[in-house]
């Protein structure tokens, strides 16, 4: 007997951000695999099971989730955000893929959510109007070499950034690196963003220019917006500014 697996996100923290959809396959399922964090913001009832794993242990806990399904359980794998955006949906695809035979029949279903780099353009206006990109500044699952070479990559074919994982206690210093290789391709006028708990009651939106960006203003629950060469900032009086990528290179304000 094979079971059902879903994974969903579960938004950027707002329950409103949550989706229909992903709360319809909360409801449906018995068995809950996810970061503690991540479980936590669920309302299980009696029936419902649920089983933390620390951050870290992605890998293991498709595993987990696969071998459950494959039992007959109903199974559900948390993330927040989006599953398929540097979450749980990548790790459960790597885990079939290496896997025994039978984790190939459950029947799998990937729900979408909102990302953190949505809930944060959202709230700054309209960075991600044009060409864009999202890049984890986490260097535990590639090399540090490689972020690098992607930040001037993009920088250079102008597009916005959206850095996720920017900092951590164990990486205090990857962050401003980024931000000094951004100052030697982009103007030091470009907007930054810094979007913290976006759509969460102690949340924070703060835009300075490239030159200003400091490292310090960010943790692991912010997204980091870089702008393009295009990306506007209107002032706007007793409002915080607006924040947006016109829709076409080389338009006039």
């Amino acid at each position: 007997m094979t079971g059902r697996l879903v994974v969903v996100g579960t938004g950027p923290g707002n329950p409103d951000q949550t989706t229909p959809e992903a709360l319809a396959a909360i409801a449906a399922s018995h068995v809950f695999f996810g970061y503690g964090p991540y479980l936590d913001r669920l309302t299980l009832r009696d029936d419902q099971r649920r089983v933390a794993s620390d951050n870290r242990e992605e890998l293991s806990r498709a595993k987990d989730a696969l071998h459950t399904a494959a039992s007959g359980e109903k199974v559900c794998v948390v993330s927040g955000g989006d599953p398929g955006v540097f979450a749980m949906a990548a790790a459960i695809c790597e885990a079939i893929e290496a896997g025994p035979p039978a984790w190939r029949s459950v029947d799998l279903h990937i729900v979408p959510g909102v990302t953190a780099m949505l809930a944060v353009a959202a709230r700054a206006g309209a960075p991600l109007g044009h060409d864009f990109c999202a890049v984890s500044l986490s260097d535990n699952l590639k090399p540090w070499t490689i972020i690098e070479a992607r930040l001037r990559a993009v920088a250079s074919a102008g597009f916005v950034i959206a850095l996720y994982n920017p900092i951590s206690k164990a990486r205090p210093w990857q962050l401003g690196t980024a931000f000094a290789i951004l100052r030697e391709v982009l103007p030091w006028s470009t907007p930054v963003i810094f979007g913290r708990a976006a759509g969460r009651p102690d949340e924070s939106t703060t835009v300075m220019t490239l030159a200003e960006a400091d490292p310090a203003r960010a943790d692991m629950a912010t997204c980091v917006i870089i702008g393009s060469p295009e990306t506007r900032v209107i002032e706007r009086e007793n409002l915080p500014p607006l924040v947006y990528s016109p829709r076409s290179i080389g338009e006039k304000p």
